[in-house]
């Protein structure tokens, strides 16, 4: 049985004015991808006034609530006052967030109590990513 946990999360958008934008976002993970956290953002905060989620690794958030972690699209670091910040880079440009570390830290121990880390069993995410690829060649 799949368990998906999703929490709302208030943020603010880092404009390169430096003006802060509240944002809305959920906090989602789903036990059958358990590397995998992921953030949704409403269709009314995108350019392309469609619903965007960014994944990135479990384990990248946890790093990043206590250091500055990530390679690629997705950084995460402390940037203190409680908050930790989520830079997300994509062919579009990049945004920057700062998300509430309690809420975030709080997310990340509800999805340990899902899965715990190391208790990740990846064979059936291998399987269907192995089908998807193949085409059931």
């Amino acid at each position: 049985m799949t368990v998906t946990l999703e929490q709302p999360a208030r943020a603010v958008l880092v404009t390169a004015e430096d003006q802060e934008v509240p944002v809305t976002a959920t906090l989602r993970y789903a036990s059958d991808d358990p590397l995998a956290a992921h953030i949704d953002f409403p269709a009314d905060i995108s350019l392309s006034g469609d619903v965007v989620s960014w994944t990135f690794s479990r384990g990248l958030l946890e790093e990043g609530l206590r250091a500055p972690a990530g390679a690629g699209d997705v950084h995460i670091w402390p940037c203190g006052g409680g908050r930790t910040a989520v830079e997300l880079h994509s062919p579009y440009g990049m945004a920057l967030l700062q998300f509430e570390a309690p809420a975030l830290r709080r997310f990340l121990l509800r999805t340990y109590a899902v899965v715990a880390s190391g208790r990740e069993n990846l064979g059936p995410t291998v399987d269907r990513g192995l089908t998807a690829l193949l085409g059931g060649v």
